[in-house]
């Protein structure tokens, strides 16, 4: 994704596109799993760990990003796939690694369908698959 794709996305979502809300969301982005603050504080050596959590607040709130709980007790954050808004169709399989303690995204695995119960409204899903990533398997 180019840093003008980064820029319309902050853009469409009312979020100001400044240069180190650009570096945070490139680092989310440009990866293709989901990433820790401690992650991004350890990318971002430039950047203090409390704007990086300031600029992740801000895009969890304006849908930029979505939080993953794995299991760890540790959120992971990863970039909303949708041009306008993170949605249900958004989620999808999530693959933790118990060797390397990696989350790994699967977004050609979706979430299976769960019909809820009268009067129940569904607004997330976290689906995550634990074992090994490949790396860890050999």
């Amino acid at each position: 994704m180019s840093t003008d794709d980064y820029v319309q996305r902050m853009e469409q979502r009312g979020v100001k596109p400044t240069a180190t809300r650009l570096l945070v969301l490139r680092a989310v982005g440009g990866h293709h799993r989901a990433l820790s603050l401690r992650e991004l504080d350890d990318v971002l050596e430039t950047v203090d760990r409390s704007t990086i959590f300031r600029a992740l607040t801000l895009f969890l709130a304006n849908h930029l990003v979505h939080a993953i709980e794995d299991g760890t007790g540790i959120t992971k954050y990863e970039m909303c796939e949708g041009h306008d808004d993170c949605s249900l169709e958004d989620q999808h399989t999530h693959f933790y690694c118990v060797g390397c303690h990696r989350t790994f995204c699967f977004h050609h695995t979706p979430v299976p369908t769960i019909s809820m119960p009268e009067g129940f409204v569904m607004q997330g899903v976290n689906y995550l698959v634990k074992g090994l990533c490949p790396d860890c398997s050999r």
